[in-house]
């Protein structure tokens, strides 16, 4: 599989100079708009032709300064809606996905106000698109899912030497340090409630709740982020790890 005309240096930049933020401009606070068109262009971007069709990244990692990512309205749900909007494009297009796309929002303070950064990538490797060895023989096939409420078996551990299996399902679960926790830790370093994690549109999405020392996947910062098999979620001392998901 080969990737379709990439976008040259020249290209790049014109393109980042014609659509400098406006939030850098003139202080405005960046608009989920503007990220759902850095992910259409990440999609596009990414794209890679074989023998048996067009082939799209479904995994977009989008970095804002923390100050940015605490300035977007509604961002429980904005993870979940700018992977709804990928998935739609590539069905517009005709694009094959490996599986659903999944959108995480997490904060960078290397970035300036205003930057958005985003990188695509294929589920299951990781590298980005354009340096991803791909088997030219294999057929990707994506089949349009029904949703049904997921459910989640994690293995938590607390730095106390506790172990143990816990499985969620669709219902919002809350977890924290108060005992009143779907999920109760015993951390100092955890908020009374710290994060919540609960199905919609057919993922298990997981939510800081504005803790005071955030919430990990995988060892990057979220406020939001769709989780699947083999994520990795630290909440204080607590390493909480996704062994599996099915449907419930």
């Amino acid at each position: 599989m080969r990737p379709i005309r990439p976008m040259s240096a020249v290209e790049r930049f014109l393109e980042r100079l014609l659509e400098r933020p406006s939030a850098r401009l003139f202080g405005t606070r960046i608009q989920p708009v503007q990220l759902q068109g850095k992910v259409e262009r990440a999609m596009e971007h990414g794209k890679m032709a074989g023998r048996s069709g067009v082939r799209a990244p479904d995994r977009f990692t989008i970095r804002l300064r923390p100050q940015d990512l605490a300035g977007l309205d509604e961002l429980e749900n904005l993870a979940v809606d700018l992977a709804s909007h990928a998935l739609d494009l590539a069905r517009r297009h005709g694009y094959a996905l490996q599986t659903r796309p999944r959108v995480a929002l997490v904060g960078d303070d290397r970035l300036r106000p205003g930057d958005i950064d985003v990188e695509a990538r294929f589920s299951g490797l990781g590298v980005s698109p354009d340096q991803a060895a791909v088997d030219p023989s294999r057929t990707w096939v994506f089949h349009v899912p029904v949703v049904r409420s997921p459910q989640v078996t994690m293995d938590v551990l607390e730095p106390t030497g506790r172990r143990r299996m816990v499985v969620a399902r669709g219902a919002p679960l809350t977890i924290g340090r108060a005992s009143d926790n779907g999920l109760a830790l015993e951390d100092d370093r955890v908020s009374r409630h710290h994060a919540r994690m609960q199905g919609r549109a057919g993922l298990m999405v997981l939510t800081d709740l504005h803790s005071t020392n955030g919430t990990r996947v995988n060892g990057i910062p979220a406020r939001e982020v769709a989780v699947g098999d083999g994520d990795v979620i630290e909440i204080g001392d607590c390493l909480l790890t996704v062994v599996s998901i099915d449907e419930a």
